[in-house]
């Protein structure tokens, strides 16, 4: 499967972005799907996990009850919904999935196969 990053940009803090992963080339239904993200001179850090269905959702605790996971296998396109941004959320984006991965790993990076080129969120203050 090809996964395709996509509507990063430049938002004021406390503004709004989503960000859309768009799969072709499999079947995206058969794929768990994670968003990570990594900012400049630090590692790349889990943000959210989708299972194949929908549910369940994860999420990393500093983005709780502010970023929100969604998926339409239909259209073959996992969402990342950012509200109240922060600043410290500024970093390259990147979706990732995996038809394998079990759900003890989900946070782990080294655990999926396929790689989206990532889309860059600036956050400023």
């Amino acid at each position: 499967v090809q996964l395709q990053a996509s509507g990063g940009g430049l938002v004021q803090a406390g503004g709004s972005l989503r960000l859309s992963c768009a799969a072709s080339g499999g079947t995206f239904r058969n794929y768990r799907v994670a968003w990570f993200r990594q900012a400049p001179g630090k590692e790349r850090e889990f943000v959210s996990f989708i299972d194949r269905s929908g549910i369940p959702t994860t999420y990393e605790d500093s983005v709780k009850g502010r970023f929100t996971i969604s998926r339409d296998n239909a259209k073959n396109i996992v969402y990342l919904q950012m509200n109240s941004l922060k600043p410290e959320d500024t970093a390259t984006y990147y979706c990732a999935a995996d038809r394998q991965i079990i759900s003890s790993s989900k946070r782990e990076a080294r655990q999926y196969d396929y790689w989206g080129q990532g889309t860059l969120v600036t956050v400023s203050s």
